[in-house]
């Protein structure tokens, strides 16, 4: 059995990146649980305002990525 947590969001805003067809991304500085880091972000206006969705958010130095048994990925 196959085990994922990748979303159908996380795959469409993945392939948005990749095809090279937007032009609203941005870097952004930010914080991810109170460490310095960078998420890349959809910038969209609407009704006047700026929305800004964060879409990945950098690795940070507490960050631990592991796969779905515990096994943590190589740093």
């Amino acid at each position: 059995m196959s085990q994922t947590n990748i979303t159908p969001d996380h795959r469409s805003a993945f392939e948005a990146l990749t095809s090279g067809a937007f032009s609203n991304f941005a870097l952004f500085s930010c914080f991810a649980d109170g460490q310095p880091a960078a998420a890349i972000c959809a910038v969209t206006e609407q009704a006047g305002e700026y929305l800004i969705r964060p879409l990945f958010v950098s690795v940070t130095d507490t960050m631990r990525l592991t796969d779905h048994v515990g096994r943590e990925a190589a740093q």
